[in-house]
């Protein structure tokens, strides 16, 4: 069966890691650096998928939460919508004969064509927002909100604002070194939450996640509507990844202690005094 689909011109777009030839080193680089397991589960949890279900995946990427997604709920349609073939045939390989369950799009949000009849309740996307400009950015959760139902759910997991100096300073050594400054620090200076709120109703921080690449946030938001999404959401409390213990804190304790650096915007304060925040966190 032919699942894939993809446009004749791709376009331009950032590899999962800035650079294409880190593209294998992905999956790695997400669990060490990242926490990713809370956070993807964050998502799946706050999805409850039921059978019926019709989810998107914007930026499916090597296919790790699609996957995830298959296996809380087999009976929901999913769709992966990834530009990099690379990362698309690497998410191929991870579900081996379940490949063929999903509908793989090889391009952008935008050049989707959907199977008749068939329309999301729920779109998801993670670590792709702060990769575009912001005119994109925007444009694509306008074309998220575009394609739901009315009442679906979006739930975004990026780089958002990192409000403290010693969060800018890790993303700007970690990710905004790999994906450059000028497409990232928009996200970093807070605008994507202010587009989300502009587009989606009821618009909530879940939660709040520090990582030592950055603050990795999860929002939630609902296309106007009469609700169709199923199944009992978590209340709007935020911060609750926050406050977990994670031992991938332990190398950046022993980095501050010993290489002072200044952080980004407060060329008077040391990151060490600063960083004494993150001896706090687990």
């Amino acid at each position: 069966m032919n699942n894939i689909t993809a446009p004749e011109d791709h376009g331009e777009f950032t590899p999962l890691l800035g650079k294409s030839f880190l593209t294998p080193l992905y999956d790695r680089a997400l669990g060490l650096f990242t926490r990713e397991h809370l956070w993807r589960q964050k998502i799946v949890e706050e999805l409850h998928l039921v059978p019926g279900d019709r989810v998107i995946d914007v930026g499916s990427g090597t296919g790790t939460l699609l996957k995830a997604l298959m296996t809380d709920c087999p009976e929901a349609g999913l769709i992966g919508v990834e530009p990099d073939q690379e990362a698309l045939a690497l998410a191929r390989r991870k579900f081996g004969a379940g490949a063929d369950l999903v509908k793989w799009h090889n391009g952008f949000l935008e050049s989707l064509e959907l199977p008749a009849g068939w329309q999301p309740n729920k779109i998801v996307s993670s670590l792709v927002l702060h990769q575009v400009p912001l005119r994109k950015k925007q444009a694509i959760l306008e074309i998220i909100e575009s394609l739901l139902v009315p009442g679906g759910t979006v739930l975004i997991a990026d780089y958002m604002k990192q409000e403290s100096p010693l969060m800018r300073s890790l993303f700007r050594a970690t990710v905004q070194s790999l994906d450059g400054i000028s497409d990232t620090q928009p996200s970093a200076d807070g605008e994507v939450e202010k587009l989300f709120a502009e587009i989606f109703t009821e618009p909530c921080l879940l939660h709040r996640l520090p990582t030592v690449t950055g603050t990795i946030s999860l929002w939630r938001g609902y296309k106007k509507g009469i609700a169709q999404s199923s199944g009992k959401s978590l209340p709007c409390s935020g911060d609750r990844l926050a406050a977990r213990p994670c031992s991938c804190w332990q190398p950046v304790r022993t980095w501050l202690r010993q290489r002072p650096i200044r952080c980004l915007g407060t060329p008077d304060v040391d990151a060490v005094s600063t960083g004494q925040a993150i001896l706090k966190m687990g």
